[in-house]
C-alpha cells in the first residue's frame, strides 16, 4: 500500500496537490485529523485501496505536530508512506489570500492574516522537517502539478537528488538543502544575442562551456555533491535538493543544473533518481527532468 501524506501552509497549493493525486488514481481524503490516520489507513487497506493520499494540516489543531510519529508508525508497519510538505514565502501567501478573498483558518478573532501565517508556520515546523519540502512561491499551478507528478515516480527506497535553478531576484527557495551562488560566473545576459535564450539553448551552452571558470565551478559543486551524497543516503534522506542561483535564474544556474543532473544520472555516479527544476523559466519544467 502506498500512502502520500500532504501537509503545509494554507495557501501553498495543497488542494492542487490533492487534485493531482486524485487524477492519478489515488483515493483522496482532505483534512483528516492526525489521530485518525492509523485507523483510516487500515480501513482503506481493508477496502482494497492500494494508493491513498491524505491531507492533514493546522486545521486539525495542535495534534498536527504528532504527524512525524504517525508517519514512522506507518513505515514500521510496512506501508510505503511519504510526506509532501508545501510551503511558500509569507508575501506570496498574503497575496494569494488577498486575491481569493478567503480567510486564513488561523486568522480568527482579532488575529491578522500575518499573525495567522506566523502561528501556522510555528505549528507545522515539526512536520516540515520530516517531509519533502516544496516551495511553491511564484509557481503557476501547472508547474506545481508537474513537479508533484515527478515525485510520484521517484523511488521511495532511494535518495532522490534534485537540482533546482533559481534567480536571486526572486529570493532563495525555501526547499533548498544546499545553495550555490553562481553569480560570479560570466553572464550571457550581457550578450544581446543570448539575452532572450536560456541555459538549455545550444548558443548559451557553447558560451558557458568556453569559459574556464564555469568548468571549475561545475567540477567543485559536482565533487561536493558526490562526496556527501552517500552520507545523506545512509541517513535515510528521501530527497536532497541542491539549489543553484544566478541573477535571473535563466542562463548560468539552468546550465549548471542540467549539467549536474546529466552527470549524476550516469552510472556509477548516481545513487537514486535525479530530478531537475527551473523555477524562473516561465513555470516550465526541464525537458530532461525525470527519474530513470
Amino acid at each position: 500500500m502506498q500512502v502520500v501524506l500532504i501537509s503545509g501552509l494554507s495557501g501553498s497549493g495543497k488542494s492542487v496537490a490533492l487534485n493531482v493525486l486524485e487524477d492519478s488514481g489515488y483515493y483522496c481524503v482532505d483534512n483528516l485529523p492526525v489521530k485518525l490516520l492509523a485507523e483510516a489507513v487500515q480501513l482503506l487497506r481493508t477496502a482494497g485501496h492500494a494508493r491513498v493520499a491524505i491531507s492533514m494540516d493546522a486545521r486539525g489543531g495542535e495534534a498536527v505536530a504528532l504527524l512525524p510519529d504517525y508517519l514512522d508508525r506507518l513505515k514500521n508497519q510496512g506501508v510505503d508512506a511519504r510526506l509532501l510538505f508545501l510551503d511558500a514565502k509569507d508575501d506570496t501567501l498574503i497575496r494569494r489570500f488577498a486575491e481569493t478573498r478567503r480567510r486564513h483558518p488561523l486568522a480568527v478573532g482579532e488575529a491578522t492574516l500575518e499573525e495567522g501565517i506566523a502561528l501556522e508556520r510555528e505549528m507545522l515546523s515539526p512536520v516540515a522537517e520530516v517531509g519533502h519540502r516544496m516551495d511553491t512561491s511564484g509557481l503557476h499551478a501547472n508547474a506545481l502539478r508537474g513537479w508533484i507528478k515527478e515525485l510520484l515516480h521517484a523511488d521511495q527506497g532511494q535518495t532522490s537528488l534534485l537540482f533546482e535553478s533559481f534567480g536571486y531576484k526572486q529570493g532563495i527557495p525555501l526547499d533548498a538543502d544546499f545553495v550555490f551562488d553562481v553569480r560570479c560566473l560570466p553572464n550571457p545576459h550581457y550578450d544581446p544575442r543570448l539575452r532572450a535564450l536560456c541555459g538549455t539553448d545550444a548558443e548559451v551552452i557553447s558560451f558557458l562551456e568556453n569559459e574556464p571558470s564555469v568548468g571549475h565551478m561545475l567540477a567543485d559543486i559536482r565533487g561536493f555533491v558526490e562526496t556527501w551524497l552517500p552520507a545523506f543516503r545512509r541517513d535515510n534522506r528521501a530527497y536532497l535538493t541542491v539549489a543553484l542561483g544566478c541573477t535571473g535564474g535563466q542562463h548560468r544556474s539552468v546550465y549548471l543544473a542540467e549539467q549536474l543532473a546529466a552527470y549524476f544520472r550516469t552510472p556509477p555516479h548516481g545513487i537514486g533518481p535525479v530530478l531537475v527544476r527551473h523555477r524562473q523559466l516561465s513555470g516550465q519544467l526541464s525537458t530532461s527532468a525525470g527519474a530513470p
